[in-house]
C-alpha cells in the first residue's frame, strides 16, 4: 500500500526477502527447535515450473530473448498436435513454428492453445487454463527425464552452452569444466565432479571420434547456427556433458 499499490514492488520485496532466500538444507538444531519450519529457518525444496525450466535452459545457454510484449511464440513441438483437435477454418489449424528471436523467448510469451498446450508445459504439471488453478500440483515422471535429455530446445541449449565454453578464455579441461558448473549451477564442481565430468567427456570423445556422423547430427538440433570452427566430435561431447548438468536435480529444483 504504502508503494503506491506497485505490484512489482511487492514481488521484489518479497523474493529479495530473508525468509524467501533461505537455504533449503536443514541442520540437526533446526530440525529440532523447528521441525514444521513455521519460523523460516530453511527454505522449501521443489522443482521449477515448467516456464522456468525452459527460460534456465535458455538463459544459461546465451539463447534466451527477453524483449516485453509482443505475440505469442511457438517454440519446438512434436508434429500434428494441433492438427488433430482444429477447426478446418481456424488460425490455429495447423502449428507454425517460431522462427529466428521468436523462438527463444521467454515461455510466458508461449502461445498456449487450451485443447492442445505444449508438451514441455503439459509434461511439467503447467496449467491447461481450461479452468481456475490455486496452486500448480508437481509430479515426477519418466516422460519428464525423456523430454530434458531428448528434446530439440535442451540439445540445442546444451549446444550453445558448450560452444560459449569452449570458445571461452578457459584453456585446460579443467578450468572448461569449473566454467561450466559456474554457468549452470553457480559455485564451483567439486574434485569428485571434476573426475566424473573428465571421465564422461572422455567416454564421448572415443565414441563421436568412431562415429563422426553422430556427432554432427547431434549438433544440428534447433534452429541456431552450429559453430563451424569446432569440431563436431568435441563439440557433440561437451553437449552431453552440458546436457547432463542441465539434468542434475540442482539445476532443476529451487534449493
Amino acid at each position: 500500500r504504502d508503494s503506491g499499490w506497485d505490484t512489482r514492488h511487492m514481488v521484489r520485496l518479497l523474493v529479495t526477502s530473508r525468509g524467501f532466500r533461505r537455504e533449503s538444507a536443514i541442520s540437526p538444531l533446526h530440525q529440532q527447535l523447528d521441525p514444521k519450519n513455521r519460523l523460516f529457518g530453511r527454505g522449501p525444496r521443489f522443482r521449477l515450473d515448467a516456464e522456468q525450466i525452459r527460460d534456465n535452459a535458455l538463459a544459461v545457454s546465451g539463447l534466451l530473448i527477453t524483449t516485453r510484449g509482443g505475440k505469442g511464440s511457438n517454440p519446438y513441438q512434436p508434429p500434428n498436435i494441433w492438427e488433430p483437435v482444429g477447426f478446418g477454418n481456424s488460425n490455429t489449424r495447423y502449428y507454425k513454428q517460431s522462427t529466428g528471436p521468436d523462438l527463444y523467448r521467454r515461455s510466458l510469451y508461449v502461445f498456449l492453445k487450451r485443447t492442445a498446450p505444449p508438451p514441455f508445459m503439459a509434461s511439467f504439471d503447467a496449467p491447461t487454463r481450461e479452468q481456475f488453478c490455486a496452486r500448480r500440483e508437481r509430479s515426477n515422471t519418466p516422460l519428464q527425464a525423456l523430454q530434458l535429455m531428448n528434446d530439440t530446445q535442451h540439445i540445442e541449449a546444451a549446444r550453445e552452452l558448450a560452444a560459449d565454453i569452449l570458445t571461452s578464455a578457459a584453456a585446460t579441461e579443467q578450468e572448461r569444466i569449473a566454467l561450466l558448473y559456474r554457468t549452470i549451477l553457480a559455485r564451483p564442481a567439486t574434485t569428485r565432479e571434476q573426475t566424473i565430468v573428465a571421465s564422461t567427456l572422455r567416454d564421448h570423445r572415443l565414441r563421436y571420434a568412431a562415429e563422426t556422423d553422430a556427432a554432427t547430427n547431434l549438433i544440428s538440433h534447433g534452429g541456431s547456427p552450429v559453430p563451424e570452427d569446432l569440431p563436431a566430435p568435441e563439440l557433440a561431447a561437451w553437449t552431453l556433458a552440458a546436457n547432463m548438468l542441465l539434468n542434475l536435480d540442482e539445476t532443476l529444483c529451487r534449493n
